[in-house]
């Protein structure tokens, strides 16, 4: 990993996890380019199919605010031709990562099929749907992440529940989260649609 100049805003650490054998790496970045140099590391352990511990910032979509509104439409379809998704690990929910377009190619933060899993919500997702809309997505929120850490978007659903509930669910979960990639079975799991079982959340479950 790549080491820059000590500023206040710093990051602690990125857990790796690789064949049972927990290594710990503990770097200090600037704030400057945090996002990019963050998603660039992850990017490396994704194709290496290696778990990773890391803080990234997590908003919600639903059914009702989806890209059309009222649909569950997603554009990189994995498991499922439409967001769901209960957040066990053989039916982890869809998620949105940020993403480009540059000369006409579309580029994913992370490639369709990731999972992940938010201790937060006791959820394992999958990435299977993309976060920013028009020509030029890279310069919008999802793809340049916040404070440094990159942007994740879970569909909560939300059909059968009002959009005020949904909206009040979005704004429950929203903020920094620890998330692991590549997780692996066996985390702890509260299964359901988020909106729909309450938008529960809960405390950190250690390492």
């Amino acid at each position: 990993m790549q080491k820059l100049a000590r500023t206040a805003l710093q990051i602690a650490l990125l857990t790796i996890v690789s064949f049972g054998t927990l290594l710990v790496s503990q770097e200090t970045l600037s704030a400057q380019g945090l996002n990019r140099d963050i998603k660039t590391q992850l990017k490396k352990y994704a194709k290496r199919n290696v778990e990773v511990r890391f803080e990234g910032y997590l908003t919600g979509y639903s059914y009702w605010d989806n890209t059309p509104p009222g649909s569950a439409a997603i554009a990189r379809p994995v498991l499922r031709s439409k967001a769901g998704g209960t957040g066990t690990y053989r039916d982890p929910i869809t998620i949105a990562v940020g993403h480009a377009i540059r000369r006409g190619k579309q580029t994913l933060d992370f490639p369709p099929g990731t999972r992940f899993y938010i201790e937060r919500l006791r959820k394992y997702a999958i990435v299977e749907d993309v976060c920013g809309d028009g020509r030029q997505p890279q310069n919008g929120p999802c793809y340049t992440g916040k404070d440094g850490r990159p942007w994740l978007d879970i569909y909560i659903g939300g059909k059968y529940d009002s959009v005020r509930h949904t909206e009040q669910c979005m704004y429950r979960l929203t903020g920094m989260q620890t998330i692991r990639m590549n997780p692996r079975r066996g985390y702890p799991v509260a299964p359901g649609e988020i909106s729909a079982t309450g938008c529960r959340v809960f405390g950190p479950i250690g390492s």
